[in-house]
């Protein structure tokens, strides 16, 4: 955790690092494909009265997905809001154990969402729920987005407590 946004560990290794450039890579990648396919459908529904039918659930799909990936990645890169004028208020070994605190929480809450949004996808692979829409994408794979998205979010806040025991060097 980079307790003070001029200084401090921005990382807690490589392992960290990887994931965060793989995450970057794949939400970049799902960024352009929905860029690009709204795109195209204003283009063809504008320019020619026809629609690919099949661009809104696409889309909100990969909306889901780069909310995710995305929200793991500005907690990892210190984007997130934090209430910077009441925490630099604390002494330096106070705002470790009070970040200590939120992650445990989130951790918590993340772990709790992973595990019980993976019973729901587990559910619609067993029972062979598709989507009611022109593709009829069974229901598993985009609900995998949301365990998925839990579990990155969860990695990243052990980060952030993997740090908080590294000490600044304001302190």
């Amino acid at each position: 955790m980079q307790l003070d946004s001029k200084t401090g560990p921005v990382s807690a290794g490589p392992l960290f690092d990887g994931v965060a450039r793989l995450t970057g890579l794949l939400t970049a990648t799902v960024l352009v494909a929905l860029v690009s396919l709204v795109c195209l459908e204003a283009l063809l529904r504008g320019g020619f009265n026809y629609s690919l039918g099949f661009a809104e659930e696409l889309t909100g799909y990969g909306v889901v997905f780069i909310t995710f990936f995305g929200a793991a990645l500005a907690l990892r890169g210190h984007a997130m809001f934090q209430v910077h004028f009441l925490l630099q208020r604390w002494p330096g070994g106070a705002r470790r154990w009070l970040v200590r605190a939120f992650v445990l929480i989130a951790l918590v809450i993340c772990v709790i969402l992973a595990w019980k949004t993976k019973d729901l996808t587990l559910s619609s692979f067993s029972r062979g729920k598709f989507a009611p829409t022109v593709l009829r994408t069974p229901l598993w794979i985009p609900q995998i987005m949301l365990p998925l998205g839990f579990s990155l979010l969860a990695f990243f806040l052990v980060e952030q407590m993997l740090l908080t025991f590294r000490k600044s060097g304001t302190e």
